[in-house]
């Protein structure tokens, strides 16, 4: 059964997350804030793909499969009135986003699930403008939409398991990835990214290094393992006793801003060290580490062979 799916909000993000659902095999309706921007998005998305699959980005048959798959609606209502699943994408401005959710509860389908494309506004204070908010919650695509794999799945306290679950069916079939995360502040992927770009200025206001100089050094250590593995992975590996004691080094100057993190020191004082003592925040079996050491080996010679591929960013 083709799925139908309505996007408010057809800029980069909303028409990337357009031509991803349409390229998955779905019916997609796109609609912005009027009938000709719509209609000028909708060229603009099939000017892209033929360029992506000049490039070998997107498939050959791309443009047909969303030519036809993706249509301009004249309006919210008509592009949401017989969708299963309704993603908003407008400006990131609580008031143009509740009039949008607004609109688009009041027209769609009773069962159909609504979910916002936001980065940083609380969901449970969005679903305000929901009928039925038990069918709504947040599904975050990150910028550029097509390429980038990860999507957080963000319910409020009063979704349904069913829509949690529905949508992360969607987003699987598009091939990318889903985590579920809870309706806090910032949720976890820019909590993440904000807390290391606050780092990465506060070195550089101190005279640290230079904004090249951080850059450089993010990519190409711990940056170059975030591919294939993330912090508490990479914590793992490197050992938590070595964690524990970088922390009580840190806080020699910055006792606050390093304070040891309670989970790691909970672990330590259990003897659990990472992969080294076959439990930590991982859990890895002692019998898979070799494999894990040989899979991280490969990972990192075969990335490093992409890149020398690619070249440097044109940066400037």
């Amino acid at each position: 059964m083709t799925r139908k799916i309505a996007i408010i909000g057809s800029g980069y993000m909303g028409g990337g997350i357009a031509q991803v659902m349409a390229l998955a095999g779905a019916e997609v309706h796109i609609a912005d804030v009027s009938y000709e921007v719509t209609q000028d998005n909708r060229k603009r998305l099939l000017e892209e793909a033929a360029d992506f699959a000049a490039d070998g980005l997107f498939p050959k048959d791309a443009v047909k499969r969303i030519d036809a798959r993706v249509s301009a609606a004249r309006d919210i209502e008509t592009a949401v009135c017989d969708a299963d699943f309704i993603e908003e994408a407008v400006p990131e401005k609580i008031e143009i986003k509740h009039d949008a959710l607004q609109r688009i509860s009041a027209a769609a389908p009773g069962q159909a699930i609504i979910a916002s494309n936001t980065s940083t506004i609380s969901i449970a204070t969005l679903s305000e403008a929901v009928v039925a908010p038990e069918r709504f919650l947040g599904v975050h695509f990150s910028n550029p939409s097509p390429f980038v794999p990860g999507v957080e799945i963000i319910p409020h306290a009063g979704t349904r398991q069913d829509v949690v679950d529905t949508a992360c069916a969607i987003v699987h079939e598009t091939g990318k990835e889903t985590a579920v995360v809870s309706d806090v502040t910032g949720f976890v992927l820019n909590r993440l990214q904000y807390a290391l770009f606050h780092e990465a200025t506060q070195l550089l206001e101190e005279g640290v290094a230079s904004a090249e100089d951080i850059d450089t050094l993010v990519r190409t250590t711990f940056g170059f393992r975030l591919p294939f593995f993330g912090p508490f992975a990479i914590a793992d590996m490197a050992g938590l006793d070595v964690y524990n004691f970088c922390y009580q080094s840190l806080q020699s100057d910055f006792p606050e801003r390093f304070a040891t993190p309670r989970a790691l020191s909970e672990l330590v004082e259990r003897g659990k060290l990472g992969t080294k003592s076959g439990g930590g925040f991982t859990d890895v079996p002692a019998d898979k580490i070799p494999e894990l050491i040989a899979y991280r080996n490969r990972a990192y010679v075969r990335l490093s062979e992409l890149l020398d591929e690619l070249g440097p960013p044109p940066l400037g």
